[in-house]
């Protein structure tokens, strides 16, 4: 059967507005979190990376819209626009669209927004963006809490595989905002401080925005000088507890077996796992336990939250996107903050950036409702 490849793709966060800006930025070890008091959000301070507001109208502009869009849909505008002009494809029928998000337009619901509550659903989100640029196929929601980026990528590729299309443009995105802001925050889960994911000395989660896209495609021809071929993915829901993970890592573990039964790929040759990393304590430990019950121990592992804080939806696709791309630079990100082990079962973080021949590396996410996905790349 086709293999099928992640290529062309755009990242828009607090770090910049396109991925190669990013990624440089995160080699050299730059935070895109800050400290804000904004009592619209939330009334008291909070750590998070926002988009900043005046470039995204500048950059939204400058696609000529012909009505009025959301904060987060111009978010995804942009960032899609940006793919689609780098890959230079088609909109015909064997193009399809997916959207990954978890709260999608949340923010119409509060009482200063001017569009209609109707805005606030998914459906109505997907029309917006394929409306906007012609695709010809309505677009397909991926929306499983927080592995919905990665998911996204997994179910793409299913599709692909099924004959259903040849390419799908997967963007993805989730805002700050008073609702997803203020239900952490009653968790007490909330980090004032840039997290520390698996750290001993940390204190919480950053929530944090951002929109970024990817063309997945069975075409070589389509394919950027970053792509790498998806081997292997799998997902499993442990169905532990509405937000609280599994304690023994089951779904996470039986995931990352999966993506590996399917791959082919021998675990000795995973070059580094990018993992979920919220700098919460029971979501380090589950991974821990996973990670050593899949004997990955010993492998080179990071977490990029500390530079983005949880994006929630678009998590999982931001962090395979700049996993891409440290494939192709043979770099080793560093673990931001990261100092002394905080968690009961062995790992191998990333301190340091650094620079290793990189082949292989195995993506992981978990989300509430005991959701579970894991997806293996390689350099192509």
């Amino acid at each position: 059967m086709d293999n099928v490849y992640l290529s062309h793709n755009n990242i828009v966060s607090s770090l910049g507005f396109d991925s190669t800006t990013v990624i440089d930025s995160i080699e050299k070890g730059n935070c895109g979190l800050s400290v804000y008091e904004d009592n619209k959000v939330l009334h008291v301070p909070f750590c998070s990376s926002r988009i900043a507001p005046k470039e995204l109208q500048k950059r939204y502009e400058n696609l000529n819209p012909n009505t009025e869009h959301t904060r987060l849909e111009k978010m995804m505008l942009v960032s899609l626009a940006d793919t689609l002009e780098k890959s230079k494809i088609g909109l015909d029928e064997r193009t399809g669209l997916l959207i990954s998000t978890t709260k999608g337009n949340i923010d119409v619901l509060e009482e200063d927004s001017n569009f209609a509550e109707s805005r606030a659903y998914l459906a109505e989100l997907g029309e917006q963006v394929q409306k906007f640029f012609g695709f010809k196929n309505k677009a397909i929601i991926v929306s499983n809490a927080c592995v919905s980026g990665v998911l996204s990528i997994a179910v793409a590729k299913r599709l692909i595989k099924q004959g259903r299309y040849d390419r799908i443009l997967v963007v993805a995105g989730d805002l700050v905002t008073q609702f997803i802001l203020s239900g952490f925050n009653a968790f007490q889960a909330l980090s004032l401080e840039p997290c520390r994911p698996y750290c001993n000395s940390r204190t919480g989660i950053n929530i944090g925005e951002v929109a970024a896209s990817v063309l997945v495609t069975k075409n070589p021809k389509e394919l950027a000088p970053e792509s790498v071929q998806i081997m292997g993915e799998a997902s499993c829901n442990d169905a532990n507890h509405i937000s609280g993970p599994s304690r023994t890592g089951e779904g996470l573990y039986r995931s990352i077996e999966n993506a590996l039964g399917q791959s082919g790929v021998r675990k000795k040759d995973i070059d580094y796992i990018s993992g979920h990393g919220t700098a919460t304590m029971f979501n380090d430990e589950m991974e821990a336990i996973a990670f050593e019950r899949a004997g990955l121990s010993k492998t080179p592992v990071n977490s990029l939250k500390s530079y983005f804080g949880h994006t929630l939806g678009a998590s999982g696709l931001l962090e395979s996107i700049i996993g891409m791309h440290s494939l192709h630079r043979n770099t080793l990100f560093a673990s931001l903050g990261f100092e002394e082990l905080g968690v009961s079962r062995p790992m191998n973080i990333i301190k340091k950036t650094t620079n290793k021949e990189l082949n292989v590396f195995l993506k992981t996410a978990s989300g509430f409702g005991g959701s579970n996905t894991a997806v293996i790349f390689k350099k192509v």
